[in-house]
Parts: C-alpha cells; sequence; structure tokens
C-alpha cells in the first residue's frame, strides 16, 4: 500500500477507458493527482481522486477515499504482468454479470471497505477506530505497508541494543523470537531418501502463529494483535467449510494457506514457512524443484520413474502435482499449500479436483486412478475426506465416521476440528461421548470445532459440552463457548465458574463491538444482548444490522424470532416480507415466513413459502424436511415422499430425510420401502 504518486501508480491513467456493461470508466491524471471517472455509490458517473495504490504483482488495485473515513476498492483493477504475459490491461474482477451500485460487491459497498476488508494485514500496527454511532472510521498505522514490527513487535528495544554494547539481548531486543530453539540441519535418510526432522510437532514452528495472523482466512474477533499474541487470542481460523475448502481439505475460496499447510505433513513433521520462503525477500530459498530438493532427496523423487513426466516438462515440476494452484482475482494464481499426493480415486467418489486431470483434462479421473497406482500402488487408506463429505451432506454412517476422525489423533487437527463441527447434526448418546472429549481437547483447532458445535446442540445440552471451553487458554475459544452458553448455563456452579463465564462474555462482546462495521457482529450482539435478556439493546443490534447491510438475510431472520418470542409475530412477518426484495438469497426468509404462518395456521401460503426454500439451491436439508412434514400435514403424504426422495440425491443419508421416509411409507402402509430406508438410516 502506497500514497497514489506516479512513481506508485502502475496503470495507465493518460485517458485510458474501460466498458463495464455499458457503464464507462476513464483514468486520467491532473498533474501528479490520479482521477478515475466511474459510477458512484448514487450509479452515476462521477470524477473520484485516487488516494492509494494496492498491491504491485500480478495486480494493481486502487483505492478512493470516501466520506466517514472509508477507503474503499475500486472494482476495476490494472493486470500489471507484460504483455506477453496478457497484461498491461484494465480489468474488472467480477466480468460474469454487472455488478452495480447497492451491491456489496460494487467498489463503494460494504464487502469492498479497506478498512476492515484489507487493512489489518497490509499496514503495521493497524488501529481500525470504528464509531458505531457516527458509522465512520479514524483508522490509523504507524507505516503504511507491513514492516519489520508487524512479525517481530516492537523495535525500541532492538535499535536500543543494536546501538550498544546491549546487542546481546534476548531476541536481539524484540518482544518475539521467530527462531527454532535447536537449529539443527535436517538430515536425508539415504535408504527412503525422506528427510529426518530434527524435531516432531508444531511447537517447532514458533513463527507459523506470527505468519498464520494473516495467512489466514479468519475473523478478526480482537483489536491489538500483536506478534506474540498468538493465533488464537485475537484470531478465528476457519475450518474446512463449503465455498472454502473441499471435503478433501483441497483449497476452494481463498483462504491464504495456514489452514491447508496444516493439514499437511510437511507441518506436522516440523516444516515451517522459512524452510520454503525467505520471509524478507519474498522469494523462495531456491529455483524450481530444488526448493524441494532441500529436504526431498532428487535422486529419488526428481526423475521420472517418480513423477512420470519428461525432465524439465510441467509435469516434472514439483509443485504442479503436489501445489495445484486455483486463479483468484483473474489473474492471481495461488497453489495449495497441503501438499497432497494426488487422489484422482477420490474425485471419481466425491467430486473433488485432482492434479492430474486438472493437467490432462482430456482424461478422466478413472484413468489417472489406474495410472497412479500401476506407478505407485495402491493410495492409503484412511482419508478423512469420506467422513467429512458424509458429515456435510448426510452420507451413510455420518455419525460413526465422524466420530471416529476425531479420536484419530494420526489425522490433521484442522479436518478432525471439522468433523467436531459438523458432529452435532447427528448427535446421539454413542457419539456424545466424543463431543465431551473434543469439548477438553489441548489443540486449539480442535477446541475452536467443539465451540463451534456448541451452536448446533439444544441449548439445555450446551453447558455440559461447553462449561470446559471456559478454561481454555485462548481467549477466542473461551469468548466463543460464552456466546453460546445460555447465562442459566453456569447457575450452581462455584463461583469461579461465573466470573470466567463473565469475563469470556464481556470479551465476546467487546470483540463483536470492535467489528460494528459489519452486520454479522451487528447480529451476533443483538444474540448476545436477547440471551442475556436485555431486549432493547437486542433489538437495537437488530436494526442497526438492517441499516448497515439490507442485504443481510439473517439481520430479518433474527429479528423476526425475536418479534416472535415477545409475541408479535406481525410484526415479525412484516420485517421477513420486507427483506424479501433486499435480500441476495431470500431462501432463509421464505423457510422463516414459511413456518410463521404455519404458526398463524394459514397453511396454503406457508406451503408456498416453504416449496420455493425446500427448492432452492441453496436449502439445506433441514428445509426439505420442514416442508415434507408440512405436505404430510395437510394430507399429501404421497407428494411428501416425492419431495424427500429427490432430495436424496443432494443430501444422501440426511437422518431427518430418512426417518421422514420411513415414516410416511409406514402410514401408507408400504412396509418393504419403509424397512429400506430403515436399513439406510442405521
Amino acid at each position: 500500500m502506497q500514497p497514489a504518486a506516479p512513481d506508485t501508480v502502475l496503470g495507465d491513467f493518460d485517458g485510458a477507458t474501460f466498458d463495464y456493461f455499458g457503464t464507462e470508466s476513464r483514468f486520467f491524471r491532473r498533474n501528479d493527482q490520479f482521477f478515475v471517472r466511474t459510477d458512484g455509490p448514487d450509479g452515476k458517473l462521477q470524477d473520484f481522486p485516487i488516494a492509494y495504490t494496492f498491491g504491485v504483482y500480478p495486480l494493481q488495485q486502487y483505492l478512493i477515499e470516501m466520506p466517514g473515513g472509508r477507503l474503499q476498492a475500486l472494482g476495476i483493477v490494472w493486470d500489471s504482468r507484460s504483455t506477453a504475459d496478457g497484461g498491461q490491461r484494465w480489468y474488472h474482477l467480477y466480468p460474469e454479470e454487472p455488478v452495480r451500485a447497492g451491491d456489496p460487491l460494487h467498489w463503494t459497498g460494504l464487502d469492498q471497505n479497506w478498512n476492515f476488508m484489507c487493512a489489518d494485514c497490509h499496514s503495521t500496527n493497524l488501529a481500525k477506530n470504528y464509531d458505531l454511532e457516527t458509522a465512520s472510521y479514524d483508522t490509523s498505522w504507524s507505516e503504511i505497508n507491513v514492516a519489520c514490527e508487524a512479525c517481530h513487535g516492537p523495535g525500541k528495544d532492538h535499535i536500543e541494543a543494536m546501538g550498544s554494547d546491549k546487542g546481546n539481548l534476548a531476541n536481539a531486543g524484540f518482544s518475539v523470537s521467530l527462531s527454532r530453539a535447536e537449529p539443527k540441519a535436517w538430515v536425508i535418510d539415504p535408504k527412503t531418501g525422506n528427510p529426518h526432522p530434527w524435531k516432531h510437532g508444531p511447537e517447532a514452528q514458533p513463527e507459523l502463529d506470527v505468519c498464520a495472523q494473516c495467512h489466514s482466512r479468519r475473523s478478526t474477533q480482537f483489536h491489538g494483535a500483536r506478534p506474540e499474541d498468538g493465533l488464537f487470542n485475537h484470531f478465528m481460523p476457519s475450518l474446512l467449510e463449503p465455498g472454502l475448502y473441499h471435503v478433501d481439505g483441497q483449497i476452494d475460496g481463498e483462504v491464504f494457506v495456514y489452514g491447508s499447510f496444516v493439514q499437511s505433513r510437511m507441518y506436522h513433521a516440523g516444516v515451517t514457512c522459512s524452510d520454503c520462503h525467505n520471509p524478507h525477500s519474498l522469494e523462495l530459498k531456491a529455483k524450481g524443484n530444488a526448493v524441494c530438493g532441500q529436504c526431498h532427496q532428487a535422486s529419488k523423487y526428481d526423475v521420472e520413474a517418480h513423477h512420470g513426466h519428461s525432465p524439465d516438462s510441467a509435469g516434472a515440476r514439483c509443485v504442479n502435482c503436489h501445489m495445484p494452484e486455483k486463479t483468484y482475482m483473474g489473474i492471481d494464481n495461488r497453489r495449495d499449500h497441503s501438499f497432497r499426493i494426488p487422489r484422482p480415486d477420490l474425485t471419481a467418489d466425491l467430486d473433488v479436483p485432482n492434479a492430474c486431470t486438472q493437467c490432462h483434462s482430456d482424461r478422466t479421473a478413472q484413468w489417472a486412478a489406474e495410472a497412479l497406482e500401476k506407478r505407485h500402488g495402491t493410495p492409503p487408506d484412511g482419508h478423512f475426506a469420506r467422513a467429512i463429505h458424509a458429515g456435510r451432506y448426510g452420507g451413510s454412517h455420518a455419525e460413526r465416521l465422524l466420530s471416529e476422525l476425531i479420536l484419530d489423533t494420526t489425522q490433521p487437527a484442522m479436518a478432525r476440528a471439522t468433523a467436531v463441527s459438523l458432529l452435532p447434526r447427528y448427535l446421539s448418546g454413542q457419539s456424545a461421548p466424543v463431543l465431551q472429549q473434543a469439548s477438553r481437547s489441548d489443540d486449539p483447532l480442535v477446541a475452536l470445532g467443539a465451540a463451534e458445535a456448541l451452536n448446533g446442540i439444544p441449548e439445555q445440552y450446551r453447558p455440559m459440552f461447553g462449561l470446559p471451553g471456559l478454561y481454555d487458554p485462548h481467549r477466542v475459544i473461551r469468548s466463543l463457548v460464552a456466546s453460546n452458553l445460555p447465562p442459566t448455563a453456569v447457575s450452581g456452579n462455584p463461583p469461579e465458574l461465573r466470573q470466567r463465564y463473565d469475563a469470556a462474555i464481556a470479551d465476546y462482546i467487546r470483540s463483536q463491538q470492535y467489528n460494528a462495521d459489519r452486520p454479522e457482529s451487528l447480529v451476533n450482539l443483538g444474540n448476545t444482548y436477547r440471551q442475556m435478556g436485555e431486549n432493547d439493546k437486542a433489538e437495537s443490534y437488530y436494526r442497526e444490522a438492517l441499516d448497515l447491510a439490507p442485504h443481510y438475510a439473517p439481520a430479518y431472520v433474527n429479528l423476526a424470532d425475536f418479534m416472535r418470542a415477545n409475541g408479535d409475530d406481525e410484526a415479525g412477518k412484516a420485517v421477513l416480507e420486507a427483506g424479501l426484495e433486499l435480500v441476495e438469497d431470500p431462501t432463509t426468509l421464505q423457510h422463516s415466513l414459511g413456518l410463521l404462518l404455519v404458526r398463524q395456521k394459514r397453511l396454503d401460503p406457508a406451503l408456498g413459502y416453504l416449496q420455493r426454500s425446500a427448492e432452492s439451491s441453496t436449502a439445506t436439508a433441514r428445509y426439505v424436511y420442514v416442508y415434507a412434514v408440512a405436505l404430510h400435514s395437510t394430507g399429501n403424504t404421497r407428494q411428501a415422499i416425492d419431495v424427500l426422495e429427490q432430495a436424496l440425491s443432494r443430501f444422501s443419508g440426511d437422518p431427518q430425510i430418512l426417518s421422514g421416509l420411513v415414516s410416511f411409507h409406514r402410514e401408507l402402509g408400504q412396509e418393504k420401502q419403509a424397512a429400506h430406508y430403515q436399513r439406510l438410516l442405521q
């Protein structure tokens, strides 16, 4: 990030134009000031001065100052690659369909706001300073870019030590050391060609928690993060969620490395970021396959017998098989850091991508699986992908598979944590002890999964799974646990537990207030105050969320449910109806309206809303099941069965759908069909 100036701006501002679905933007200069004439927040063309450049290669974005201390990232960006590589041109980040003013993805919208979306990881000692009352920012930083102190902590003592005879200060005067405690060399076993690590486990990578504070897909929980604070005292990393990761853990959305890397065998062997990357020059520590050859014996791995491709071809590059890349922001290729072996056999079963057919696009996954098996033998058993797939989509034996994954400590903690978060959908007396064990885990990722899982457990059972989390050493986990526990959960317990709960819920409230520039946090605050019985505050935060982001569906759903709980379903109905025209995806509102109308015994319009929510591409298995139950209650049992049977192609093995099919078939006297679905349910 740099102030826009002739020596920092890379784009063509000499009167260049760019047409975006009929809107022509023009880039021009007035002396040393740079401008764009483009559609503003009202959709009309205006001249906007460029305040800052953002990024260098392969693209450069431009930040524009807007009222309220906001910096907004323009959606038209400069391709800074060479002309030979297709660069030196303007292009739009969303080329498929027009993004207009009012859309959160428009450059003036909520999701293109630098203060929240970008700033924390691109400047040093950044303070966002959002004021909810004035809806404005007073964002500040010590250095506009990522500088020494962003990773090493405050440098005053270091400067003084280097300029005096105190040069032997611990960590050279910095507050945190990023060096290994025992910097011994890695040794390659000549028999296997594999490296022998000097030390196993995450404790061998002291720098990873520092790198992950930015190089991870995470939500910001607390302000004022310092390198020495650790990841889980400020940030909540995303688990293997749909849209972010495929079920086998491969990258899908923009996840920024950490969540992939901690799945890898390299991470578990003690490899860390700086084994491959120079954090100061930003270069790899060696070129091409040599970076892998630092540890992996070239005579065994950098040969055709291993990779099956001609030397010096694309297929002979280690990264193309073990770190397949995906393109983001139109032209920015980023590699998966889970360093996995290609598994085309999983592609055939679970529809995940694989590196082989990513290059050999004219061949099938079955062909690739057979070729790899011929060269390397049968792929290893026990991949966590099958359990995550079953957990996401309701596959048969989901409860058993998830439980086995959680208990298997040889599997990556990221996968086990994800399994923990999915388990409540299938929780029974058999798996409850597994979830209890996870809630006491010393691994912060697994403990995070348990904290997230609480929200899917009936409220009366949450204390038995949640109370141990109040003793977790990490602030983010404690606060998330507290947010999912009702205040009554700690009544009758020792005073110390109440004190822990009070401190954790206060932390949670502070974290959400810090992020009150986002509707998610405002809704979270509404839910928290509603749980605490402070209804005026709860309603106020729900309405703040609607004012800030009229497109945000959960704000309507939560406010309507708040109205229902306070005996005013008609007011809730008005809220949901107003939201139908404004939200990006009305599925959840349609479902909520359907349930509301069922309560009012207005079954005909209720069925219409429930049907639309069940048939939506974003429907959950629960929405389909509720629609089928509504059909059954109106005497349309045969139609209810048809709906559930069709849904099995999307939610194979979902227990509610299978239970419904068993019940409805039995009601019609169709015992053979009922027995079939009963077997699937078991």
